[in-house]
C-alpha cells in the first residue's frame, strides 16, 4: 500500500480540498468530494472510481482491510487536524475522495422527474433517493436547485447520484425539449387530478416543485395537466421530499 505523508494544513492538495466546500470552485475544477465510506465504497462497486482519496491513520488503523482494494496511487495520509480542517462535517470522517463530476444522459424513452427550485439540500438528497428506490433513473434539476454537489445533498441522497442520470437545466431548454416528446404533469394543490391519472401515461415528465411556492408559473404554462396527493382535511401540503416518495412509490406501482 503506497500512501503519500501530508503533514500541512497549507500543503497545495489541502487548500484545494477546502476549495472544494464552495460550490465557485466545485464548478471552475469540475470536481467534488465525498466524505463518507459507504457511499465510496458504494460508488467504486458501480464502476465510479475517485481522482483521490485522503485518509488518516486512525481510520485506515480501523478499515485498512476494508479500504485495500480502493486505493491507487493517488493516495494520501493526513492527520486529524488536517482532516479536520477541510471538513464539512462537524465531525471529520478520517476519509476524504474527490470525483470529477458526473456526466450523463437522460433517457427519453423513460418517465422524467424535473426539479424546480428545490433549495433545501436534505430534500433533494431525499428525492435522488427515493427516485432510485423507485426505478426512476432521469431526473432534470433546474438551475434554482440547491447545487447538486453540495455536501448535504450527497449525505442525503448516498450513492443514489452515481446511479442516475441526472441533468441540470438552464432557461428551460431541457423541459422544452421534454415537451416535444411526451406529457409534462406538474404537482398543483387547486385544479388538479388524483395520481393514477400517470396510470395511462407509459412516459411522461413529472415536475415538483420549491419547499414554499410549488412550480413555477412559467413551468405551470408549459404543462399539460396537474396532480396532487389526495389527503385528510387536518393539513394542507406535504413536505416535496415526503409527497415525492409517494407519487414515485404510486408510479413505480401503476
Amino acid at each position: 500500500m503506497n500512501l503519500i505523508k501530508i503533514e500541512s494544513k497549507d500543503n497545495p492538495k489541502i487548500k484545494h480540498l477546502r476549495k472544494l466546500k464552495n460550490k465557485k470552485y466545485r464548478d471552475e475544477y469540475s470536481e467534488f468530494l465525498i466524505e463518507n465510506f459507504i457511499t465510496i465504497k458504494d460508488a467504486f462497486q458501480a464502476g465510479y472510481k475517485f481522482k483521490q482519496i485522503f485518509i488518516t491513520a486512525e481510520f485506515l488503523e480501523k478499515n485498512e482491510s476494508k479500504i485495500k482494494k480502493f486505493l491507487n496511487k493517488e493516495c494520501y495520509l493526513i492527520n486529524k487536524q488536517i482532516n479536520e480542517s477541510f471538513s464539512n462535517l462537524d465531525t471529520a470522517s478520517g476519509i476524504c475522495a474527490v470525483y470529477d463530476k458526473l456526466d450523463s444522459k437522460i433517457n427519453f424513452k423513460k418517465p422524467i422527474i424535473y426539479l424546480n427550485n428545490i433549495n433545501n439540500p436534505g430534500n433533494l438528497g431525499t428525492i435522488l433517493r427515493s427516485a432510485l428506490a423507485f426505478d426512476l433513473k432521469n431526473v432534470i434539476l433546474d438551475e434554482n436547485c440547491v447545487d447538486l454537489y453540495n455536501y448535504k445533498v450527497i449525505n442525503a441522497s448516498k450513492d443514489a447520484i452515481f446511479k442516475l442520470n441526472i441533468q441540470i437545466d438552464q432557461n428551460l431548454e431541457l423541459l422544452k425539449q421534454i415537451k416535444e416528446k411526451m406529457s409534462i404533469f406538474s404537482t398543483r394543490l387547486e385544479k388538479s387530478n388524483a395520481l393514477n391519472i400517470l396510470k395511462k401515461e407509459k412516459v411522461f415528465c413529472l415536475v415538483l416543485g420549491s419547499e414554499s411556492h410549488g412550480v413555477s408559473l412559467e413551468i405551470q404554462n408549459l404543462s399539460d395537466d396537474f396532480i396532487k396527493i389526495n389527503m385528510g382535511n387536518e393539513i394542507e401540503s406535504l413536505n416535496v421530499s415526503g409527497a415525492a416518495a409517494i407519487i414515485f412509490n404510486q408510479i413505480y406501482n401503476k
